[in-house]
């Protein structure tokens, strides 16, 4: 542990400028620079990074201290001042023996390195996750999407995507790539004839779909969609946050991008906005010389939250997919539930293709009520435990009302794509499953 230790008044008496002197010494262990060096590269803690240069600094400054003589450590012997020196001197050593760390005065060139150090750290975990050759971070889920497309789909392009989708995603589409002359064709889910002929009558530059789907979690086979499209010379991304890296590894079955909104799963703790693109190091390259023009940049502060989320990833997905589906089998049986969208059970339309790409049918689960709009409005309100918001993944459960939250200012929008006035929502969190069913059963009771 860092010890610190004052000097006397007196030690001050030459400083006229009110300022800490050498004599301040803040003596540190021998191996605690490099064990906080490998500890900031790990963790990107930006605060960790200060650490190191602390620590440098101020175990430098100590060594000249005593390279004097005797010690102005208050209460200390010439003896103890001698280890302390010693010390000193073996930690300024471990600061030397770490590559390109001159932490003291570091270059321009060092600054940008460290400054990468989050994002660098981020991208390597994800490419582990998804098996992907390459990844690159950046400021949302949204502006992933955004410079995927900007990026692989040329101005004059054709692309192909779903009738469900997120709707912020759709609305880009439909608004800001007609500028440069995209043209787009929109299919349901499952319709494969649709596709073929999409591909066949176009020159399709992307498929880019999500997987599950939002809201209604379809399922697209991604293998089959994979050969399809590459036999036409297109490409096909997929948004896989409704899954997770850990329930569905989208490039091994044949796509060539994978998207994901970090805010969701990935960080899991409903407190950070990020997003990143995975795949071959070709594509990604194209997408992140984009990013560096336009900007969308990941903070340090943000990668160091997802990272800290994605240390606990896999337990809290598997967490959240035995209860989702516990949760599905509960409402599917319930007579004020009218109809339950996940894809582990049996009644879900692509539950053959769920079975044979993941590995688990994620923490959503989406439900209409046996009833109106206000009914439904009013269930809402009754429930205690989720928070009443428009988000997933995280460790909270979450619940909403798209008609009043994703679709609320538009009924024509939410007649085209079957967004009815009691479907809802629900994010699964940590929480004990018998908690959530209790509160939702009281809930529905009221109703």
């Amino acid at each position: 542990m860092a010890t610190v230790s004052f000097s006397s008044p007196a030690s001050f008496a030459g400083d006229n400028s009110g300022a800490l002197t050498s004599a301040t010494i803040l003596r540190f262990p021998p191996n605690f620079v490099r064990q906080l060096s490998t500890k900031a590269r790990r963790n990107c803690s930006n605060i960790g990074v200060a650490q190191i240069v602390a620590a440098a600094w101020s175990d430098r400054r100590a060594v000249t201290s005593h390279s004097g003589g005797g010690s102005r450590v208050r209460g200390t012997s010439s003896h103890a001042a001698a280890a302390s020196a010693a010390t000193s001197a073996a930690a300024a050593a471990e600061v030397g023996a770490i590559p390109n760390a001159k932490l003291a005065q570091p270059s321009a060139a060092a600054l940008a390195e460290r400054a990468l150090l989050g994002s660098d750290a981020l991208e390597k975990k994800m490419s582990a996750l998804e098996k992907a050759e390459s990844t690159v971070f950046v400021a949302s889920g949204m502006y992933a999407s955004v410079a995927m497309l900007s990026t692989l789909v040329p101005a004059g392009g054709h692309i192909v995507t779903t009738t469900d989708l997120y709707r912020k995603t759709r609305i880009y589409m439909e608004t800001e790539l007609p500028k440069r002359g995209i043209t787009m064709t929109v299919i349901r889910p499952a319709d494969m004839d649709a596709l073929q002929d999409a591909l066949d009558n176009n020159n399709v530059s992307l498929f880019f779909t999500e997987t599950p789907t939002n809201p209604f979690l379809r399922c697209i086979d991604i293998e089959l969609v994979s050969n399809m499209c590459h036999n036409k010379g297109a490409l096909l991304c997929i948004d896989s946050t409704f899954a997770s890296p850990i329930n569905q590894k989208a490039l091994t079955l044949g796509a060539d991008m994978v998207v994901h909104s970090a805010t969701k799963y990935i960080a899991g703790h409903n407190d950070v906005i990020g997003g990143c693109i995975s795949g071959r190091d070709e594509l990604v390259s194209k997408v992140r010389i984009y990013h560096h023009v336009v900007g969308g940049v990941l903070n340090p502060n943000a990668s160091y939250l997802i990272l800290r989320g994605m240390k606990t990833l896999h337990l809290r997905v598997q967490c959240q997919n035995s209860t989702a589906l516990r949760m599905a089998q509960f409402l599917e049986e319930h007579p004020k539930i009218a109809r339950v969208y996940y894809p582990g059970l049996p009644s879900h339309p692509e539950h053959h293709i769920a079975k044979s790409q993941m590995t688990g049918f994620g923490g959503v689960v989406s439900f209409e009520v046996d009833g109106d709009f206000d009914s439904t409005r009013k269930f809402i309100d009754y429930v205690k435990i989720p928070y009443h918001a428009p988000s997933f993944g995280g460790c909270e459960s979450i619940i909403d009302q798209p008609a009043i939250m994703s679709y609320w200012d538009s009924k024509e929008q939410r007649d085209i794509y079957g967004i009815k006035d009691n479907l809802i929502r629900f994010s699964i969190g940590v929480e004990d499953f018998e908690d959530l069913k209790n509160d939702i059963v009281q809930a529905l009771n009221k109703i």
